[in-house]
């Protein structure tokens, strides 16, 4: 078995000792390129106004992950670590803790993608923590000699001991179980508490300053979990398991290597690309998964992926996924058709206890076309259509709900938009959520967006009518421009613009009545299937500049603490653009369409440097699972996939002086940037594959066999490049993604 081989797969310890190759790959992590000693998983752990990264310790896209539970960086005590946890962001499962089992301050804090570990003050106590895909190796020091861990259920279920210091036990939540089989490298004894909810297993040792605890997960049984810590954990032995994540981590992250910039930029560059691996999660077992999504274990060859939250991630994240790692995509997708089989509806959210009700979209749609038309096909892609055909016609778009279609839908398949509500009017629909309310704006743009994905497909199947079907959905999104007020703006079912209305500061927490998580400037500018269309409204090319212009300069017209107290997560503001929140992502890149791709470079290079930086506060929104920080990623290299379901990318303005990406079939994609530093981030021409560019887009099809893009920077604009007419990118309701991936 060769080296770059065993790699290239998930590492198993029994594998590597069985090979006899531990030695070799300990050398061979030596000598890679040491991308993980840039990453630095505390980067973000204090939120600006939501919710913060964790300094969550697993290999990539695997079920086991652990992180110490706290409210965030500045908080000074650890409550306890979960042996793992539900979804990213969601519940932790089971609690170990050393000492007495209650919240103690700490210090000294070391955290890697693939080892934690930290003291606590009073009783000195060191933790120390790695993992592999579904097992996790916990090392306790004890200065005292009396070694004591406690082990409990943080929400409700079981916990058994057995002879040998064996713990088990299993954790009930959400309607499933996750199941834990761990051993102590110690005699110990036990003593068995009662709790409200489960119980927890105190594990003591006589004169004993180091004790070990190996353990399995499953959502399948205790077995599986104890075969589980076999196959993985075979042998004591921290080490073993911290170097295998090691080299596993630089293997991941070494598909991308950068050279020039800043330590700064590339730890935030390395960084962004860890979190781009904490999901989906693979949760097979042996071959066998338990699914949520009808309750049965089931047996398969192939893997299967839980945990994404498509809202947040079709954007970026998998287009990212889909260049890097494309047989990984195609398992992931065929995971989502899997589940639309087993419970009928196609998530969108899909987490590890089933289908999620949250946010809104079909966001499913874009993903499976992009990666399409990005040449991913091993997908069973005819019953991915009619799970994501049955959720636009079927299923209610209404926010936060998985209902089957009600009158508002109706009235959508009629006239082409959800209808508003005036303010102070009394909802009368049955299924609105009485928080998130309707959302007219952005659920009629996001359905429209999803809609002209579903007709690409419908056009791959050869099914003309829907074909014809979606892509009149597709336009529906002009039904709420405001030609005068140049913005996306709700109306009442009779065809009347909402008055009193304030586009800047209705949309937010407690007024969703209108927009979601972000205003009407935000979403007037989510349009990414028809920008031609959209510029077209605005009343031509200059004016949409224009407009494009005052987004980033219009003031708040009201204090921070008053605009950030309605809109939480439309955190770090540029006049009214949101960097903290996802339908921004693709906004700097429009410009591109406007024959100013120079203010694109300009905007672009200011964003990343003001708002993601390698400090606690370093995110500027929620990170969710990868959402945010692709962006990063794509932007740091120089280039974006602006309209999902479109094989191609903008040129932005790449930070490093190279970039080398390994592509999955063995060849290389290079970016080498002439002239680069922080003045010259303005690109002066193209060179693609040896042939000079007068735009500043490529196809997927021109990267995906290898090639070689080259940037010539400067310090001023060159304004002709990518100025005419003809040179912009595909951006119409016309577009033929086939096109583009030849």
């Amino acid at each position: 078995m060769k080296i770059a081989k065993l790699v290239g797969k998930s590492i198993c310890l029994a594998d590597i000792l069985a090979a006899g190759l531990l030695a070799t790959l300990t050398i061979f992590a030596a000598h890679a390129t040491a991308q993980v000693e840039y990453v630095d998983p505390t980067i973000g752990n204090v939120g600006i106004l939501l919710l913060p990264t964790r300094p969550a310790v697993f290999l990539p896209n695997s079920m086991v992950r652990v992180y110490p539970v706290r409210a965030d960086a500045l908080d000074d005590q650890i409550a306890s670590f979960p042996l793992t946890i539900n979804s990213h962001r969601m519940q932790e499962l089971f609690s170990i803790m050393p000492g007495d089992g209650g919240p103690a301050a700490y210090d000294q804090e070391k955290t890697t993608p693939y080892y934690f570990s930290t003291r606590f003050d009073d009783s000195l106590i060191q933790v120390e923590f790695s993992a592999t895909e579904r097992c996790g190796y916990f090392r306790f020091g004890f200065p005292n000699g009396k070694a004591s861990v406690v082990l409990a259920n943080r929400l409700s279920g079981d916990m058994r001991v057995q002879d040998g210091g064996v713990v088990n036990g299993e954790e009930l939540f959400d309607g499933m179980k996750a199941y834990v089989y761990g051993e102590f490298s110690a005699p110990v004894t036990f003593k068995m508490e009662n709790l409200k909810a489960g119980r927890r297993v105190i594990a003591s040792a006589r004169d004993s300053k180091s004790l070990d605890f190996r353990y399995g997960i499953s959502f399948i049984s205790a077995e599986q979990a104890r075969k589980n810590l076999q196959h993985e954990i075979p042998l004591w032995g921290l080490g073993r398991v911290k170097d295998a994540g090691k080299a596993r981590w630089n293997e991941v992250l070494g598909q991308i290597a950068v050279e020039g910039g800043t330590t700064s930029q590339r730890r935030v560059f390395y960084t962004a690309l860890y979190r781009c691996f904490e999901r989906m999660v693979n949760i097979t077992e042996d071959g066998r998964y338990y699914s949520a999504f009808d309750h049965q274990v089931h047996q398969d060859a192939r893997p299967f992926y839980v945990d994404n939250w498509l809202w947040d991630t079709f954007r970026a994240l998998e287009p990212l996924q889909t260049l890097l790692n494309p047989e990984m995509e195609a398992d992931k997708i065929q995971s989502y058709v899997r589940m639309y089989q087993q419970s009928g509806l196609m998530p969108t959210f899909a987490i590890l206890t089933g289908n999620y009700a949250c946010m809104n979209g079909n966001h499913a749609a874009p993903w499976f076309a992009d990666a399409w038309f990005k040449g991913v096909r091993n997908f069973d892609l005819p019953t991915a259509y009619e799970g994501v055909r049955k959720r636009s016609l079927e299923v209610t778009m209404l926010p936060w709900s998985l209902a089957a279609k009600g009158p508002l839908d109706d009235f959508y398949s009629a006239h082409g938009y959800i209808p508003a509500l005036h303010p102070g009017e009394r909802e009368t629909v049955p299924g609105v959520h009485p928080f998130e309310k309707r959302q007219p704006v952005p659920v009629t743009l996001e359905n429209s967006f999803d809609d002209w994905n579903i007709a690409q497909l419908a056009h791959v199947l050869h099914k003309s009518e829907d074909q014809k079907l979606f892509l009149q959905r597709a336009a529906n999104y002009k039904n709420l421009f405001r030609v005068e007020n140049g913005l996306m703006w709700p109306k009442d079912s009779d065809g009347h613009w909402i008055e009193p209305m304030d586009p800047k500061f209705d949309g937010g927490l407690g007024a969703r009545d209108y927009y979601d998580e972000n205003n009407g400037y935000t979403y007037t500018w989510d349009v990414a299937h028809d920008f031609n269309g959209l510029i077209a409204l605005m009343g031509g090319t200059a004016k949409a500049e224009a407009n494009l212009d005052q987004l980033f300069r219009e003031p708040l017209g009201r204090s921070k603490y008053e605009f950030q107290a309605k809109l939480p997560d439309s955190t770090s503001m540029a006049g009214q653009f949101s960097m903290g929140n996802e339908p921004s992502l693709s906004i700097p890149y429009i410009y591109n369409r406007l024959g100013a791709p120079w203010k694109t470079q300009k905007r672009v290079r200011m964003l990343l440097e003001s708002f993601f930086t390698d400090t606690l506060q370093g995110i500027p929104g929620d990170e969710d699972g990868g959402g945010m920080s692709a962006f990063v990623v794509f932007s740091m290299m120089g280039f974006y996939p602006v309209t999902p379901g479109i094989p191609t990318y903008d040129v932005g303005s790449p930070v490093f002086d190279k970039v080398t990406i390994q592509l999955k079939n063995g060849r290389q994609f290079s970016i080498n940037v002439h002239n680069n530093s922080h003045d010259n981030k303005y690109v002066q021409s193209i060179r693609l594959n040896e042939k000079t560019l007068d735009r500043v887009w490529f196809r997927h099809a021109d990267i995906a066999n290898g090639g070689t893009l080259e940037l010539t920077m400067g310090d001023s604009p060159n304004t002709s490049l990518g100025s005419a007419v003809s040179t912009f990118p595909p951006a119409s309701l016309a577009v033929n993604p086939e096109d583009y991936g030849k």
